[in-house]
């Protein structure tokens, strides 16, 4: 127990503290009180503490940066005539039927060290400065002392030391509690200012790792050059006669991959965003064994099955999202930078999510809707009202798994620049009349540009697959394994799409895209049209709360016009489906597990191979 005499400060002081605490409440106004040490000794010109500062003090106060030591932050001295309060029924704006009206009028009358505004308010219900706190003790501290010093040991009775010994003995469980609290949030705070990443950057990231296995009913005939590796079809080939040359491929072995995502996102006023994406990965997913030359990375692959690099099957780290996002205003958001992901901000949907869903790189999003991945440029998108938002963009090339040293990433490269590469303008309607449903419209204008005389691969949306050239007698191969120039300096293409999604229930939701595209060819003026489809359903919450499960069929190319131009991905004149199912099930909020299973039909549009079934069950960590 504490002695109450070699402690009486501590008592004295305690009514000024507990009341200045609860008196904590808001207020519009910035005046500070005038706190006097003895109703003897102040005067109206001379205020003991009135100082005039808050944490936005800089936004609300005239001549703010003028201020260079304490004593410019006096406060002007009161109204000439203002007497000094000595009763609590002085104050306007206080009552007896306040809860603090005793601790006041003990403070005020029996203590004189509380005097209120110039103005005779006491306003106890703002919110009380530490300056002003700190001169309101002090001022209490101040007459406690003289009033000691004094002798007037009535005006300090017995009774209210006393009284204070016996709330410290009542409380000293709660109190002792309290102590401990703070104690240990004081060494959480230390800890997490010492250990904390960045005061304006958030790091997360994701972690995919990828069991796959594919398998065909009989032998799979693909286009390219004979003898290539899956990684390495990077074009079409021809026989002399003009034919498109095709193989047989090897069965692929069952594949073990991971990929990862680590995102830096830095903001400098709460409403900005700076994004820096670094990936890794080694994937080279087991279907890409059958698919012909430009296929790679396209039907029957699971979206994180892949190689973030421009070496795939290598785990190299590479930038793969690097640009910045900030408000114009309410409506209007902005993005510009050297590698802006289009995917971010064009054909969504709300079922087929690739974190939440099996999602392959068919059904993630359409397979006409975007020549490039990633872009240098502009994106502006503008919430027009509820219901309508408009998206619009322009990127040139710059994509992370493309080798530059080959002429990709044209955007950076002197030799194309921004506008005279491979680049794309973006336009997207959203229609969204409800929470329930969606619908987009799209339209893409891209120039294309060619390499070794041949359009198309990774940069060939909207074709979508395969590789272009001039036609018959271009792309010949020849005795040494190489391929004569197919003829092509870049290609013009347009393509319109829509896309909707529509939750019909809180358990089931219906979507489906469809796009066509027309691409001129230069110089030979050649025209290729093409269009795709995909319908499905997902149902969302099956069997546990977070959980999806998602049925797609899809069309990825159908060509209308122009298949003699195709030196790869024409087949025999088929036309390719494909069948997709998996479920989403999360474990936890950071760990999920999603079983998939496509089948693939007239693979490589040849009506002739047989139906190719893969399988993968991929393990998902976020962080």
């Amino acid at each position: 127990m504490l002695n109450p005499v070699r402690n009486w400060k501590l008592w004295l002081a305690a009514p000024a503290v507990l009341f200045w605490v609860q008196s904590a409440q808001a207020s519009e106004k910035l005046q500070a009180p005038v706190l006097e040490a003895t109703p003897a000794q102040a005067t109206p010109a001379e205020p003991v503490a009135a100082h005039k500062l808050k944490p936005d003090a800089k936004d609300v106060t005239p001549n703010f940066d003028s201020v260079n030591s304490i004593a410019a932050l006096e406060a002007d001295a009161p109204a000439a005539g203002m007497e000094q309060v000595t009763s609590v029924s002085q104050f306007t704006d206080v009552r007896p039927t306040d809860w603090a009206f005793q601790a006041l009028q003990s403070l005020v009358e029996r203590y004189g060290c509380i005097a209120g505004y110039p103005d005779r308010t006491f306003r106890g219900n703002r919110a009380t400065t530490r300056y002003e706190f700190a001169a309101g003790l002090n001022a209490c501290l101040n007459r406690i002392n003289e009033l000691i010093a004094a002798s007037t040991a009535d005006l300090v009775k017995k009774e209210d030391l006393a009284t204070l010994q016996k709330l410290q003995e009542q409380f000293a469980a709660e109190l002792a509690t309290i102590r401990g609290r703070v104690d240990a949030l004081e060494a959480r705070t230390t800890t997490l200012e010492k250990q904390q990443f960045s005061t304006t950057t958030k790091l997360s990231g994701g972690l995919w790792i990828n069991p796959t296995i594919a398998r065909s009913t009989g032998d799979v005939r693909f286009e390219g050059v004979p003898g290539s590796a899956a990684d390495t079809r990077f074009a079409g080939a021809r026989t002399a006669g003009g034919a498109p040359i095709s193989a047989i491929a090897p069965d692929p072995e069952p594949t073990l991959s991971f990929l990862t995502w680590l995102t830096l996102n830095t903001s400098f006023t709460g409403r900005d965003s700076l994004v820096t994406q670094l990936a890794a990965g080694n994937g080279i997913s087991p279907y890409n064994q059958y698919a012909s030359a430009g296929f790679f990375n396209a039907t029957g692959v699971p979206f994180f099955d892949q190689t973030a690099g421009t070496v795939n099957g290598r785990s190299d780290i590479v930038i793969r999202d690097f640009f910045y996002t900030f408000p114009v205003n309410e409506g209007i958001k902005v993005t510009v930078g050297p590698r802006i992901n289009w995917y971010r901000h064009f054909d969504g949907n709300r079922f087929l999510n690739v974190f939440a869903s099996g999602a392959s790189f068919d059904t993630s999003n359409s397979t006409q809707t975007n020549t490039i991945d990633r872009g240098s440029g502009l994106v502006v998108e503008a919430q027009l009202s509820r219901q309508f938002r408009l998206a619009l963009g322009y990127l040139g090339e710059n994509t992370e798994f493309l080798p530059s040293q080959f002429g990709f990433n044209t955007s950076s490269n002197p030799a194309f620049g921004l506008f005279g590469g491979t680049n794309t303008a973006s336009a997207e309607l959203t229609f969204s009349p409800s929470d329930t449903f969606n619908l987009r419209l799209q339209y893409n204008y891209s120039r294309i540009q060619a390499y070794g005389g041949q359009v198309g691969g990774a940069i060939g949306e909207p074709i979508p697959y395969g590789y272009l050239d001039a036609g018959p007698g271009f792309s010949v191969l020849q005795p040494d394994g190489s391929v004569t120039g197919g003829g092509l300096k870049y290609a013009y293409a347009s393509m319109f799409g829509v896309n909707f999604d529509w939750l019909v229930t809180p358990g089931i939701g219906l979507f489906g895209r469809y796009s066509f595209a027309n691409t001129r060819l230069n110089p030979v003026n050649g025209l290729v049209r093409t269009q795709s489809f995909q319908v499905g359903a997902a149902f969302p919450d099956l069997g546990k709360k977070g959980a999806q499960a998602t049925v797609a069929f899809l069309m990825p190319m159908d060509i209308t016009r122009g298949r003699q131009f195709f030196a790869s991905g024409a087949g025999d004149g088929g036309t390719q489906y494909q069948l997709e199912a998996s479920y989403f099930y999360p474990l936890s909020n950071n760990i999920a597990i999603v079983p998939t299973f496509y089948a693939i039909f007239n693979a490589n549009n040849f009506n002739s191979n047989p139906t190719v079934y893969v399988g993968n069950i991929r393990t998902q960590f976020s962080f």
